[in-house]
């Protein structure tokens, strides 16, 4: 196995770890909601009253909800790959409903790189760190820019490079296998969102520090939310006592102020969808696109 099929997700394993995490997955979550509350505090600045949003990697469907009560009259369509996630959206929105008359989320099981939704249908798409388990972004991107229609708007966060760059370097003595996921740079993911031929994509970025009293609350942290190592170069079975008593040992060389740190780094990005492309009399296809970064 070759270096990039190394880290090629393994989705069957995704599915399964967040189908298991379902129920514990809120309580875990905190970089999560802090991240959610500010891409929903960056809307404040967007002028956009859609009918129609795609939550792509709806999980329990926190943000689904969020975004269906703050748009009155929209409808929102919360799409997950793992069932037992949108199993516990249901829950939430069947609460929601009963206090308020709430009800206007679909709900559909699926991969973000394969959208099952007609072209065109959509007026915004949202996307909360979901991004990073996809295995072709570019895919990804042409999918939603297909579902958006025109001047519909892509607002997304995903993690960047220096993620869990501490687990990363105290799993480096074991390298024939792949510990700890690649995360794709913001510049990249830039370049990818015009490629896929979205307009002026803005793009910034994060870094938050969760501190931990030890390794072992760091995995407890990611298993309770789902995000097992899912890489296919990733070891098959448990890991033995000697590698997870080395790891703990060097993970300790980062400790600071008595408690262990787990980097998270976090990019935000939104960009619009342009108008059609229009034709040329010599058939030449033409769109302009500005780019900030």
């Amino acid at each position: 196995m070759n270096t990039q099929e190394a880290y090629l997700i393994d989705k069957a394993r995704v599915r399964l770890s967040f189908n298991r995490a379902a129920a514990s997955y809120d309580a875990a979550a905190v970089l999560q909601r802090e991240v959610r509350a500010r891409m929903l505090a960056r809307l404040d600045l967007v002028k956009l009253a859609p009918q129609r949003i795609l939550d792509a990697g709806a999980g329990t469907g926190s943000a689904a909800l969020a975004l269906a009560q703050r748009y009155s009259g929209s409808q929102v369509v919360a799409l997950d790959l793992a069932l037992n996630m949108l199993s516990q959206a249901g829950a939430k929105e069947s609460w929601l409903s009963r206090m308020t008359g709430f009800g206007r989320m679909a709900k559909i099981c699926g991969d973000l790189e394969r959208l099952p939704l007609s072209d065109a249908c959509m007026d915004m798409v949202w996307s909360n760190l979901a991004l990073q388990w996809c295995n072709d972004l570019d895919a990804a991107f042409t999918g939603v820019n297909r579902v958006l229609r025109a001047e519909g708007l892509f607002m997304f966060s995903t993690f960047g490079p220096d993620t869990l760059k501490e687990l990363r370097a105290a799993s480096q003595a074991d390298p024939d296998y792949v510990h700890v996921s690649r995360f794709i740079d913001m510049h990249d993911i830039g370049d990818a969102l015009i490629r896929a031929g979205f307009s002026a994509p803005v793009m910034d970025v994060e870094h938050f520090t969760l501190t931990y009293d030890d390794v072992r609350a760091v995995m407890r942290d990611l298993k309770a939310i789902g995000a097992h190592n899912a890489a296919q170069g990733r070891r098959r079975g448990l890991e033995g006592k000697g590698f997870l008593q080395g790891l703990a040992e060097r993970y300790e060389a980062f400790r600071q102020d008595g408690k262990l740190p787990a980097t998270f780094e976090v990019i935000y990005g939104h960009a619009w969808k342009g108008q059609p492309l229009t034709r040329q009399a010599d058939g030449a296809q033409v769109i302009r696109m500005h780019r900030r970064t």
